[in-house]
């Protein structure tokens, strides 16, 4: 008995079958967190570069596009033109992007040491139109469950959430604007 005691095995199998009945037990709770595609979108409220501060909330009858970056992400900076372009091509509709930056304050840096960017020259050096919001403490991450930057929602009319992208994308392509013009449409 001493021996089969000591055994590593035992305990390697006696862990495992603790973490499973622990994830069996809270997993309606994760479930209810998740932020996917047909969920509900979290509203937050932030400050913004130019319309003082800004809410999902405020936009309860249009098309969202959640970005969620930094400056010092080069996916980012990859694909913040073509989101300018997606913005371009809706013009005068329904249609908002809502880039959230989880930079750090400028001067100083956040949990993982990377430095605080500089939003409004951001914005000026990709002449980028749509709204720039700041969440220094970079809360938004944690609400909507990210796992990196760049991470994008789509949003319908109404908060639902359509698409979750992790990772850079073309916004601008034919595909994109093909699901953009369906939300708004319906």
């Amino acid at each position: 008995m001493k021996r089969l005691v000591r055994s590593p095995y035992l305990w390697l199998m006696v862990a495992i079958v603790a973490v499973v009945s622990y994830a069996y037990t809270v997993r309606d709770r994760y479930r209810e967190a998740a932020v996917l595609a047909g969920a509900q979108a979290p509203d937050f409220r932030f400050p913004s570069l130019t319309r003082g501060e800004l809410a999902l909330s405020d936009f309860e009858d249009h098309v969202v596009l959640i970005n969620i970056w930094a400056t010092w992400c080069l996916p980012c900076r990859e694909e913040m033109p073509s989101m300018q372009r997606l913005y371009d091509a809706f013009e005068g509709e329904k249609f908002e992007i809502l880039a959230v930056s989880v930079d750090a304050q400028i001067g100083e840096r956040d949990a993982s040491g990377y430095e605080g960017g500089d939003l409004a020259a951001f914005a000026r050096e990709y002449e980028l139109t749509f709204p720039i919001l700041h969440d220094p403490s970079g809360g938004i991450r944690q609400t909507y469950l990210t796992t990196g930057v760049p991470e994008t929602f789509v949003v319908a009319k109404g908060g639902q959430i359509w698409k979750k992208i992790a990772g850079p994308t073309e916004w601008d392509l034919p595909v994109n604007q093909e699901l953009i013009r369906r939300l708004l449409d319906s």
